[in-house]
């Protein structure tokens, strides 16, 4: 169930994916071959929330990833920033359009035993979120600026047989709140900059993310 957008939210992408309960949304990497190739991303009924292509009207650019919903229409574009000494991303509402301004830009910054993302969100007040864990494992904590977690991504089990499913499926939890759509953008961040070694070839450094917004 999503919240009333009447009410107060933490909507930074779209106020309608600002869930009233927790949800718990099924995300299914659609091709091992490449990081963002595709995804495809349900509710727990089993219902298409959103949907990322790697080909039709949306796949012009490698470096861009269009977030959809189940109708096909544009929610968010994420698109990495050129040129870049470092992997920075900016984020479009919609279908980036050429005059647009992004809402928020990503960069990763790496130091010795540490890699982090940076979020500036234009237009809000100062908040700083961090995301703790491994997104190699499917296992990060996504926790606000009181501490409190308002998303985590975790190995999906198959109830019926007892078996954790693979790293291309995987289920990314949103806590009241928070904006489900921002989470799964930050979810295609993350397999980005991550890359195929999440998919079984090798699953790489247990690393920390930290994500300030501003």
């Amino acid at each position: 169930m999503m919240m009333d957008t009447t009410t107060t939210t933490n909507g930074i992408i779209d106020d309608g994916y600002v869930f009233e309960e927790e949800t718990q949304l099924t995300v299914l990497k659609t091709s091992l071959f490449f990081a963002g190739d595709g995804f495809t991303v349900y509710n727990c009924k089993g219902e298409l929330v959103f949907r990322v292509e790697s080909y039709g009207p949306y796949a012009r650019d490698k470096d861009q990833l269009i977030l959809m919903d189940a109708t096909g229409k544009c929610v968010l574009t994420v698109r990495k920033k050129r040129p870049s000494l470092h992997q920075r991303w900016e984020g479009f509402k919609g279908e980036k359009l050429e005059e647009d301004k992004p809402i928020f830009s990503l960069r990763r910054s790496s130091i010795i035993g540490r890699s982090s993302v940076t979020v500036e969100v234009y237009g809000n007040s100062t908040e700083e979120y961090q995301i703790d864990g491994s997104f190699s494992q499917r296992s990060c904590t996504f926790s606000n600026p009181s501490r409190e977690t308002v998303a985590e991504i975790k190995r999906k089990v198959d109830v019926s047989a007892n078996v954790v499913l693979g790293k291309d499926v995987f289920s990314l939890w949103v806590k009241p709140g928070f904006d489900g759509a921002f989470a799964m953008g930050l979810v295609l961040i993350l397999d980005q900059i991550n890359g195929v070694f999440d998919y079984g070839y090798d699953d790489g450094e247990d690393v920390d993310h930290n994500i300030t917004s501003s």
